[in-house]
This record gives structure tokens, C-alpha cells and sequence, in this order.
């Protein structure tokens, strides 16, 4: 079991979700709405967060040198002013090559128990190598290629020898972007003020909406909010339908089945829409995906893995006549009879989860630090 599920199982948290909690040897000070128990956690033992290594890793993720042709960084397609998305149906690397899913967002990415929309990484440090030698994103031929590139730049030389005590690697060029990203949390959303005792800080269509999510919409049930769920999602896998458009994926499935390397079945136009199916062959995990965080999900649009709802009205319209009917639907995804108010309260809901003030997706200590507003 990971530790997000010994986490849920076994452990009881201190009430800290309404709170802004900073301690005297944390280098991050969290939001309301999350809890620093689960923050603290989930940082990997051979990995701490320093806030040199977070500077390291900011540099790291935003620099375009990375890529094979010098024009794609991982904020490239994880754009703070997109809600760390790209606003594309799917991403775009180098030389304009179109992926096959749409960028999920890293904000509050710590909180995943696993990476990718199919899971298939296992931790940050892990997804982070991954985009790097994929010929469609940023396109380096190898890990020892991205190597070389850092090991060229005097500054970079200088702060991996502080941080890492060594010459750069490619582990430690991860280690050093997973850490920048788990400061990329987001919350003190309207939502955290709300539940922090702010009874004004919904509106009257919003705390309607957040009734119905609990209620006649059950969106909690994969969505749902607590102590060890802070980002609105049970982690899991579920087809709704997306994938199956008009599709059998039976005989795909088959041939998935003998096929290799689940990391290029990903990044295949046709292997990928089988979702965590790549990854572990089970026949259950057909055409499901991750189930999306929800905080700042206003920002990124266009939803679902890929990108075919425009709008988070289209998400709800697209719930509310239960999903697309294929063989291996999820069974929890049925018609929900909702009012067209009922939808409406419901991206109300969803609104008021964009994090504000120190919980913004767009401060300063996020954004790319060679520009001015970084500079702050």
C-alpha cells in the first residue's frame, strides 16, 4: 500500500485545513484548505524540500534549453496562467508535434498517489523524466542529453554542487523539479474560507451547488473533500466514457495485452485512449482515467483526458446524461436528472475552488524567476 493509502487507513489529523500553517522548518507555507500533515507526509525521505532545491527545480522547469530544439520547458505545457494547464484540447512539443492527451494540471500534483492520467509513474521524480525523451514534448534523444545541457550551464553546476553536493544527474535534475512542484500547491480558495467558518464567502448558487455535490450529484463519490483528500479526488481509476466514443477497444485491448513498454503504448494515438489499461493489463482498467483534482479548475480548460469539453458546464451536461455507454462504463456513472439551475450551481461550485492570495496559482514564487513579476 502507498502512503496516501496508509494515510487514509490509519492516521488522524490534526485540524489544520482552515488554517494558513507554516512551522519553523518548513520552506513552504501552505494555503487554507491544506493540511500540513499530508504535505509533510508525502515528501519522499531521500528527497527533502529545501528552498534552495525548490530554486534549483523553478530554474529547471522553465528552461526551454531542456528541449531538443530549445523551445518547450515544462511550463510550456503546465502554464501558471492557465492553471498550470496549456489551454489545449492536447499538448504541443517541439516542432509543433500534437500529443495525445490533454496537460494535466501540477497544482497540488504532491496530493496524486500516482502521476499521469494512467498512473503509470509512481512519483514525481519518476513523471518528471518522462517528458524529457519523449520525441512529441520536448524531444531529447536521452536522459544523458538533458544531462549534458545542465552540466554546460556554470549556474546550474554551481547550485547542484550546493544542492546535491555532486555533478548534475539526471535523478537529481527530477529530484529538483518534483521538489519546486510540490510547492505548486494552491488553495484559500472562497471554498477554504467557507469551510473556515466564512458562511459569506459562497454565493447563494455556489453553496447550492456545493449541497447538490454532496447530495443529488454525486460528484464526492469520486470527487469527494477531507483531510486526506484536499484536492478533491479518491485517486482512483474510472471509464466514464470518454475514450469510448464511438470505439470497440476490445481487439485493441488484445493487442495491447502482448505489447511492451507501457510508456509508448501511452504516447500512442490509438494505445493510449485505453488508459490504465496500459499499465497493468487488467481488463477492469479499460478506457479508465485518474480522476482529475479540482482546485483552480476553472483555469484549465478544455477537460477530460482529452480535451473534449470546452467548458465546465459541457463537464456537468456531460455527467448529467450518465457519461458515453460503452462495455466497461464505470457503474457509478448514471443519468443524474439535473435542472439546468441544478448544473449551474454546480459550476458556481466549481468556480469558487480557484486559490487566491498566498494560495494563487499565479504568485510569485511559482512563476518562471526571470520575470519581473517573479521578482517581487
Amino acid at each position: 500500500m502507498n502512503r496516501m493509502g496508509v494515510l487514509a487507513g490509519t492516521l488522524a489529523f490534526t485540524a489544520v485545513a482552515g488554517l494558513g500553517v507554516a512551522r519553523a522548518a518548513d520552506p513552504v507555507t501552505l494555503p487554507k484548505g491544506l493540511p500540513a500533515d499530508l504535505w509533510e507526509l508525502l515528501i519522499p525521505p531521500d528527497n527533502p524540500v529545501t528552498p534552495e532545491k525548490i530554486e534549483l527545480g523553478r530554474a529547471l522547469y522553465y528552461d526551454k534549453r531542456l528541449s531538443k530544439d530549445g523551445t518547450v520547458s515544462c511550463a510550456t505545457c503546465h502554464d501558471p496562467a492557465m492553471g498550470f494547464g496549456d489551454g489545449k484540447a492536447v499538448s504541443v512539443g517541439v516542432g509543433g508535434q500534437k500529443g495525445t492527451r490533454n496537460a494535466p494540471t501540477i497544482l497540488n500534483s504532491i496530493f496524486n498517489e500516482l502521476q499521469f492520467w494512467d498512473g503509470r509513474a509512481a512519483s514525481l521524480e519518476e513523471q518528471a523524466k518522462g517528458p524529457m525523451t519523449n520525441p512529441v514534448e520536448m524531444g531529447m534523444g536521452n536522459h544523458d542529453l538533458v544531462v549534458e545541457v545542465v552540466r554546460a550551464q556554470p549556474e546550474y553546476k554551481a547550485a547542484f554542487a550546493k544542492v546535491f553536493g555532486r555533478e548534475p544527474t539526471i535523478d537529481d535534475v527530477a529530484r529538483a523539479i518534483a521538489t519546486f512542484e510540490r510547492t505548486a500547491v494552491t488553495g484559500n480558495s472562497k471554498f477554504d474560507r467557507f469551510i473556515a467558518g466564512d458562511k459569506t464567502a459562497l454565493s447563494a448558487s455556489a453553496q447550492s451547488g456545493w449541497a447538490l455535490w454532496n447530495g443529488k450529484a454525486r460528484c464526492n463519490t469520486c470527487h469527494p473533500f477531507g483531510d486526506a483528500t484536499p484536492n478533491f479526488s479518491d485517486n482512483k481509476f474510472h471509464n466514464i466514457g470518454v475514450a469510448a466514443k464511438g470505439r470497440d477497444f476490445g481487439a485493441l485491448a488484445r493487442e495491447a495485452q502482448s505489447a511492451g513498454d507501457p510508456d509508448k503504448l501511452a504516447k500512442h494515438p490509438d494505445f493510449s485512449e485505453l488508459g490504465r489499461f496500459v499499465s497493468t493489463k487488467q481488463p477492469k482498467d479499460i478506457g479508465s482515467f485518474k480522476t482529475s483534482g479540482l482546485r483552480d479548475i476553472a483555469l484549465s480548460a478544455p477537460y477530460m483526458h482529452d480535451g473534449s469539453e470546452k467548458t465546465l458546464l459541457d463537464v456537468v451536461k456531460f455527467y448529467d446524461r450518465g457519461g458515453e455507454p460503452n462495455p466497461n462504463l464505470d457503474g457509478g456513472i448514471v443519468p443524474l436528472k439535473l435542472t439546468e439551475q441544478e448544473m449551474l450551481d454546480l459550476v458556481a461550485f466549481m468556480e469558487s475552488l480557484t486559490g487566491e492570495g498566498d494560495g494563487s496559482p499565479t504568485r510569485a514564487a511559482l512563476l518562471d524567476p526571470n520575470r519581473k513579476e517573479a521578482k517581487r
